[in-house]
């Protein structure tokens, strides 16, 4: 199968293939989505398939209006109405109870409830108009793998696999969207998946405590919704976070040990180990938002640089505001290993 490359002028196209059953990957703010019909199971288990995914994992439903809800949820949350008015279209999903068979099970998970957002980029929700129904868009990698932020990484994972591509150049946060439970309405939204859009915007927004679920999901668990599994986002390369004052001895141990190692870091922290790493990912400056655009790309990079790296050293971030969803994603490409002196 060729993988074709779309732009603006051949959307007609794209989403006619999504209509028949095809798979489109697409370009949202976050990352990129691998886009089936939502309402055809045949379309979805490829997608399963072609990402090599856990048909446990439940998908998230991408559309182009609120007024899309409709024929799936009818109990909505009281906070519901209000989030979506300040943050949609954008990089928050919300977790409804759905009516009874409104949609296919392999969407769901099995579950009861489903996973929706409005992302916001004009070429996407365009494509999910003219496609007529509303589009699975799980990140169109193979499935533990880091997340693609350009239509380069998509054609690196899935090239021969899907029938499209619709490129709308890098992505402009880097990592998945916040995901919100809102299944409950009786209970407080509850945060699974920290995101771009963070608690305290969330709080400040709804003027109420917002939960967040720090459960990580083992193997033999059916998660609620993507990315809650405990090592996920991997290279093949090992990664290890490193905290601030630790870089000196970091790079001290990996030389003593003989390993070649790669470096996720601003340019303060570059200039300091660039004699001693054998590869450096450089992000456009030290902030936790160069950080998180920069996280994927990097760890794809790095992992497969022709230098043949032992690990991959990457900055940590205070735990808080956009720093939460950096950390939640770099704790799980580390399967939690920080650098720790002895």
């Amino acid at each position: 199968m060729e993988t074709k490359i779309f732009d603006q002028s051949k959307l007609n196209e794209a989403a006619a293939i999504l209509a028949e059953g095809g798979l489109v990957a697409f370009p949202t703010e976050t990352v990129y989505g691998l886009g089936a019909s939502a309402l055809l199971p045949k379309a979805v288990a490829q997608v399963y398939q072609v990402k090599g995914r856990p048909s446990d994992n439940p998908l998230i439903v991408h559309i182009a209006e609120p007024e899309q809800l409709e024929p799936f949820v009818d109990n909505k949350h009281p906070f519901a109405d209000k989030l979506m008015e300040t943050f949609w279209p954008g990089p928050l999903t919300l977790i409804f109870s759905i009516k009874k068979d409104s949609l296919p099970s392999i969407v769901t998970g099995g579950l009861s409830t489903a996973a929706f957002r409005m992302p916001n980029n004009t070429k996407t929700l365009a494509l999910i108009k003219q496609a007529q129904q509303p589009l699975v868009g799980p990140s169109a990698n193979t499935s533990g793998k880091p997340s693609p932020t350009s239509a380069a990484h998509v054609q690196h994972d899935l090239a021969g696999k899907i029938a499209g591509i619709l490129d709308d150049g890098v992505t402009q946060i880097g990592v998945e969207s916040t995901v919100l439970d809102l299944s409950d309405p009786t209970a407080p939204p509850i945060i699974l998946r920290p995101g771009a859009i963070s608690k305290e915007q969330l709080e400040a927004v709804l003027q109420t405590k917002v939960l967040v679920d720090q459960h990580l999901v083992t193997e033999s668990e059916a998660p609620k919704a993507p990315g809650m599994k405990y090592k996920h986002y991997a290279p093949n390369t090992n990664v290890m976070m490193v905290n601030d004052q630790d870089w000196s001895a970091a790079m001290a141990w990996a030389r003593e040990q003989q390993l070649k190692v790669g470096v996720l870091a601003g340019p303060t922290i570059a200039e300091q180990v660039r004699f001693e790493a054998a590869a450096i990912y450089l992000f456009f400056d030290d902030s936790v938002e160069a950080a998180t655009k920069g996280l994927f790309a990097g760890l794809r990079a790095l992992d497969e640089s022709i230098a043949e790296l032992d690990v991959l050293f990457a900055p940590t971030f205070p735990e808080s505001g956009l720093g939460a969803a950096y950390m939640n994603r770099l704790k799980k490409a580390a399967n939690q290993s920080f650098f720790q002196e002895n």
